[in-house]
């Protein structure tokens, strides 16, 4: 039996760190690669002839849109295993009327997200970022102090977890480390699933209401569009941080801004819609909020996780093995 030709398909600037030397011997020892230089372009004559010959697309980020007119390049395209998380953006739905296979890496994502996740959460609640900003504007440490004497802490504090996504069970996972109590909000779970050993599952409403931390962990979808907005901030305990890991569309964040513009809540958010706010964004300029540069997923090292899960399907798919990670054509509205 031949063996499966793989050809890679991303942006090699944004994907560095994705696979080492281990990860591509693993390959070269079960496939033919037939280039390890990554398509950027499906339109370019040398991509055009590579894909006529590939069984096995090896995706990730930057990867153009695969479709008709590349499904007519690669007639003989058998899988395409993205090494990173959503393929819903970059997949057409005839990839699997053509029969082609498609898995990705997104439970090898959620870990880093997972992290930065309870990291946010164990410093929102011990009131770090505000501890020191009041270190360094008082040496004395006579605000700091004052801070301190608060009810502040993890110990016995309530989490609310929104979503029973990848990330949001591995967070609740995690957060069994903590003596905290967690809450989760999600329509799809009912009280027989097995995450609902590490969570209390009660109606949005409850849990933003009871919530020191509220954590957002749903998948972006039209129904999800602004699921937080004016009413859902105003639910919220004084005092309580909101943290979003997950995507800026569902949160109205003029609502959310307005209420952090109060001083009432906190905030940690690694997504914003759009992606980059404006130059004059109040995310850039309020005290009480944590802004990065949607960071929270794989970054440096934290790649390789991706993959070594991609090439691994890759491994299953070359011995006729089923597939780990297989994502079903009517799931992928509802990824994350």
């Amino acid at each position: 039996m031949m063996r499966p030709r793989v050809s890679f398909a991303m942006q090699a600037s944004k994907t560095r760190h994705v696979f080492d030397d281990a990860a591509l011997a693993r390959l070269d020892a079960c496939c033919e690669v037939l280039s390890r230089v990554p398509i950027e372009d499906f339109e370019a004559p040398e991509a055009r002839e590579q894909l006529a010959k590939t069984d096995v697309l090896v995706t990730g980020w930057g990867c153009g849109y695969i479709g008709s007119d590349v499904l007519r390049m690669a007639p003989g395209l058998k899988l395409i295993a993205h090494a990173a998380g959503t393929v819903k953006y970059m997949v057409d739905p005839a990839v699997y009327d053509a029969g082609v296979s498609v898995c990705h890496a997104a439970e090898a994502n959620a870990v880093p997200v997972a992290e930065y996740t309870l990291a946010a959460i164990i410093f929102a609640n011990k009131r770090v970022f505000e501890l020191r900003d009041c270190y360094q504007a008082d040496h004395s440490r006579k605000s700091s102090w004052k801070l301190m004497d608060e009810p502040i802490g993890n110990y016995r504090r309530t989490v609310g977890l929104i979503g029973a996504s990848r990330i949001g069970r591995r967070v609740a996972s995690m957060l069994e480390l903590l003596d905290v109590d967690v809450l989760l909000a999600d329509p799809f779970v009912t009280q027989d699933d097995p995450v609902t050993k590490q969570a209390r599952l009660v109606d949005l409403e409850t849990l933003l209401k009871q919530s020191d931390i509220v954590s957002l962990h749903a998948p972006a979808l039209p129904s999800t569009h602004h699921m937080l907005s004016r009413r859902q901030f105003r639910l919220m305990r004084d005092g309580a941080t909101f943290i979003n890991t997950a995507r800026g569309m569902l949160v109205d964040e003029d609502a959310l801004l307005d209420e952090l513009e109060s001083g009432r809540i906190h905030a940690i958010i690694d997504v914003t819609h759009p992606e980059i706010p404006d130059d004059d964004s109040r995310f850039y300029t309020l005290p009480n909020v944590f802004l990065t540069p949607h960071v929270a997923g794989a970054a440096g090292t934290e790649r390789l996780r991706l993959g070594e899960m991609a090439v691994a399907e890759v491994e299953r798919f070359a011995k006729g093995q089923p597939l780990e990670y297989a994502i079903e054509p009517e799931l992928l509205e509802r990824l994350a």
